[in-house]
């Protein structure tokens, strides 16, 4: 990782993917988040910024130095709820969009309209191609259970219309739960996707 000022690292490559740490803050407390064991992961040795994190100018200063052709998917997603910075976000998918034809893919938790307060996925419009929701429980008291959100039991009730609405709007749309789930919870999250059309997936558990 090349040394700057916030000791961490802003972008980092897995599987010929190039991953965007925009920042650290999230709307949840999952139990099962790999945060909650270290400052890093199998990913990077250090995704947890000091002091600070960086501002969309410099997240794009080191984009410009990679040769982002050479990556399948640029993702945004890090060590934290990418959506807790959207407008910064939403303005990098415009730079990134405008100096190439570059497959752009959002990991987020799916509570981009409660943090913006807007209808979030309304603004993915020829932005980005693929947007990853983690669903992780098929009721709202469920989701409270194991993620905490700061939203309460509002959380997944948005992250339905959320990714409602992204499916209109992103040509890929997928959601994900943990593999440690119980089968039955797994298999009600799959008939909620199926019902709002997105594609469902089931992510390994990771814990380093």
């Amino acid at each position: 990782m090349e040394q700057n000022k916030y000791d961490a690292a802003i972008t980092y490559e897995y599987e010929k993917n190039l991953y965007i740490n925009m920042t650290n803050q999230c709307c949840n407390s999952c139990d099962f988040c790999l945060r909650n064991n270290s400052d890093g992961s199998l990913y990077a040795d250090n995704l947890w910024y000091h002091g600070g994190e960086p501002t969309k100018e410099e997240i794009w200063e080191e984009l410009e130095k990679q040769n982002l052709n050479r990556f399948n998917e640029l993702v945004f997603c890090g060590y934290g709820e990418p959506a807790c910075r959207w407008d910064d976000m939403m303005w990098l998918c415009g730079k990134i969009k405008e100096n190439g034809s570059h497959f752009i893919r959002i990991n987020t938790n799916g509570q981009a309209d409660l943090i913006t307060g807007r209808n979030a996925a309304l603004e993915l419009d020829g932005k980005v191609d693929a947007v990853s929701v983690s669903l992780n429980a098929s009721t709202p008291e469920g989701y409270d259970h194991i993620c905490h959100s700061q939203f309460g039991l509002d959380a997944l009730p948005a992250i339905l219309k959320f990714t409602s609405q992204a499916v209109f709007n992103v040509p890929h749309v997928r959601m994900t739960v943990v593999s440690t789930m119980p089968k039955e919870e797994i298999e009600a999250c799959k008939r909620l996707c199926e019902k709002i059309g997105a594609d469902f997936y089931v992510r390994e558990y990771i814990d380093k």
